[in-house]
């Protein structure tokens, strides 16, 4: 695995040993991972300043759709809030490494259905977080999640995905690796690339069977459409998350 610029570090499952203070909390539930091979040409004019695609093999990044629901936000170690911090969210994300090595994602949307949420989430970091009409039905092992768009746009952006997820892989491949083990976002705040850091124990990660996807939110976030089935789909059913500045380790 190579990544052009600057040396990565390794991909890890694990978070990194070092402690953190939290300052946010929450929890990622039902997930699934729908990912696409992307020319990594077309993903570097999307990224901050001072990173650049992050590739797998040396030649090939990816496009991550990834739906799931979020579940009672939290800040400053206070208990999460079970209604505006419980919520579905859908992302389109990108891969991303920066002068120092350092490997995270960037995201291009996070569709979600609380306003509250999405207001904070634009004003306070700059993430690109956008109101929207949302669901996760599950029945047995099929989960469907839909997703339209109202504020800011461009309005009636949408999702459907139906995933019906598998068994529980051992162990997961590199790639299946590079895709999930993400251990902070750049993004670009008060005129500088920044990266926030989170940690979560390591993804139990299960196969999984795209039934159906319908969407234009790839699109809608400046990338070329996808182009046939995606080249991985993989359920979690979630892990606890930590977001805050990592300390050095002794």
């Amino acid at each position: 695995m190579s990544s052009s610029g600057p040396n990565p570090e390794p991909v890890s499952p694990d978070p990194p040993a070092a402690p953190m203070r939290p300052l946010l909390t929450q929890s990622w539930l039902d997930l699934a991972f729908l990912h696409w091979a992307v020319d990594p040409a077309d993903v570097a004019p999307l990224l901050p300043r001072g990173t650049v695609p992050d590739t797998f093999d040396g030649t090939t990044t990816y496009v991550g759709l990834v739906a799931f629901r979020m579940d009672r936000v939290g800040v400053l170690g206070l208990p999460g809030v079970p209604y505006l911090g419980s919520f579905p969210e859908t992302n389109v994300r990108l891969y991303s490494v920066d002068g120092r090595g350092r490997r995270a994602v960037v995201f291009r949307s996070l569709d979600a259905s609380r306003l509250i949420p999405v207001l904070v989430g634009r004003a306070a970091v700059r993430l690109p977080y956008v109101w929207a009409r949302m669901g996760v039905e599950r029945a047995g092992d099929t989960l469907t999640y839909t997703s339209t768009r109202r504020w800011p746009g461009p309005r009636g952006a949408r999702s459907r995905i139906v995933v019906r997820a598998g068994g529980v892989i051992g162990e997961p491949t590199p790639l299946e690796h590079f895709l999930t083990a993400r251990w902070a976002l750049h993004t670009s705040l008060l005129g500088r690339t920044a990266y926030l850091p989170n940690v979560h124990p390591r993804w139990p990660l299960h196969r999984a069977e795209l039934l159906e996807c319908d969407e234009d939110l790839v699109a809608a976030g400046g990338l070329p459409a996808p182009v046939g089935e995606p080249v991985s789909v993989l359920y979690s059913p979630g892990v606890p998350v930590r977001f805050g500045p990592q300390r050095r380790g002794r």
